[in-house]
């Protein structure tokens, strides 16, 4: 009886210690598409964005307008031509339709950057946020309802180099 009591006693300590060593965890979600609507800031960044859209709109126009120009008057003077005149006039259309791709690729790129450098304070103001919300009320993960990703979880190992093992990847 002695013996059962002892075992019966120190089953319930290790399963009370192992009850304590697990820590409880909290999960929490935001809707970061909703979060970042109603972001100080968010609206003058949103006006500078859009006017670096029509100035660069603006001079795109301008390119397409010269590249119809030029292409309507080689259209109307083909005839009349020579065939050096003719080369010459074909390869500056071909030119100027080229320079009117780079600027279209260079624009999007410059966007995409003039995007980034604006957002950016904003989205890492939000981040921020979130992390200090999370850590001051006790949560482990924070879900973003918005995109299903995960924005917030407490440090832990990296486990990059057992995976790759696993994978046999160096």
């Amino acid at each position: 009886m002695k013996k059962t009591f002892l075992m019966f006693f120190a089953v319930m300590i290790a399963l009370g210690s192992t009850a304590y060593a697990q820590k409880t965890i909290k999960l929490g979600h935001i809707n970061s598409s909703e979060l970042m609507q109603i972001m100080p800031g968010k609206d003058s960044a949103q006006t500078a964005f859009q006017a670096e859209v029509e100035r660069l709109d603006k001079d795109l126009r301008a390119m397409q307008e010269e590249l119809q120009t030029k292409y309507n008057d080689y259209q109307e003077r083909q005839a009349q031509m020579t065939d050096l005149i003719r080369k010459t006039k074909e390869q500056e259309i071909t030119d100027l339709n080229q320079r009117i791709n780079t600027y279209r690729q260079n624009a999007e790129e410059l966007l995409q950057a003039k995007e980034k450098e604006l957002l950016q304070p904003i989205i890492d103001r939000a981040k921020q946020a979130i992390t200090d919300v999370a850590k001051e009320n006790g949560y482990t993960y924070i879900f973003d309802t918005s995109a299903g990703t995960l924005l917030y979880q407490p440090e832990s190992d990296d486990i990059m180099a057992l995976v790759k093992k696993k994978l046999g990847l160096k």
